[in-house]
């Protein structure tokens, strides 16, 4: 049996992991922890708050008592809004915590691009656009070109959470440039597992959701690394070819 550890903020899309793990089969745990949550709001000095040092090693705490293999902290806004050397403090700083290997799903997102060997992206986020705009500069500085970013302007985790499944797949194909090669989808709070087929099959191109990265990178770290039947073109690409983000500096 695989544990992958998941730190979660607050309440929205954590039902989405045992959809994943459902949907990949086999010997597959992915026990949710959740964080603490002060204030639900896709804002700036929210997000610095629910990424603070205090709260992830509370949450890694417990995941460490629960024998993982791995841990994640899922969540995007609140992992990118420190920047890439922040983002590292933090990943960091839950290996410490835990003892197991530790990524975020911003990282996730670096490590799955660069295993399918994709450069070129499109950002359909659901956050307010400033808070898009940071993980623009996110990939951008791992060296991933944004040819365009799409911003629903949602402004809790909450509202992103029951996003009618529609309404969630309509804004994601919506918002695809010609020129890239994937769809880029950030916020663990939007339910994908379900999504991710129908958005590929329509784009007729790879899409990377919040919820699935994480799932993926939690699986690699663990030595998962095998090709699996989907969701979506990544994890039946497996995890080969990726030289972690953690690797110098």
């Amino acid at each position: 049996m695989t544990r992958v550890g998941i730190l979660y903020p607050g309440h929205s899309a954590e039902d989405d992991y045992k959809t994943f793990a459902e949907l990949l089969g086999g010997e597959i745990e992915l026990p949710v922890v959740h964080t603490l949550m002060r204030e639900d709001a896709h804002r700036v000095d929210a997000l610095l708050d629910v990424g603070s040092e205090a709260v992830l090693a509370k949450g890694a705490q417990e995941l460490a008592a629960m024998e993982v293999d791995s841990a994640v902290w899922a969540c995007t806004s609140g992992s990118f809004v420190f920047g890439w050397e922040g983002a590292r403090r933090q990943v960091q700083g839950v290996r410490d915590v835990t003892g197991v290997p530790s990524s975020s799903t911003s990282f996730a997102f670096v490590h799955a691009l660069a295993q399918l060997r994709i450069s070129r992206v499109a950002i359909a986020a659901t956050y307010p656009d400033d808070v898009a705009q940071r993980f623009v500069e996110f990939l951008t500085e791992a060296g991933f070109t944004v040819l365009s970013l799409a911003s629903h302007g949602i402004a809790t985790a909450a509202e992103v959470g029951d996003l009618d499944p529609d309404d969630a797949l309509d804004f994601v194909i919506s918002n695809d440039h010609p020129r890239a090669e994937a769809v880029v989808v950030p916020d663990t709070a939007l339910h994908s597992a379900d999504l991710i087929e129908p958005m590929e099959a329509l784009l007729g191109k790879t899409v990377l959701t919040a919820n699935q990265v994480s799932v993926w990178e939690g699986l690699r770290l663990a030595g998962q690394c095998q090709a699996r039947p989907g969701p979506g073109t990544l994890f039946r690409s497996g995890a080969s070819v990726v030289r972690s983000a953690f690797a110098a500096g």
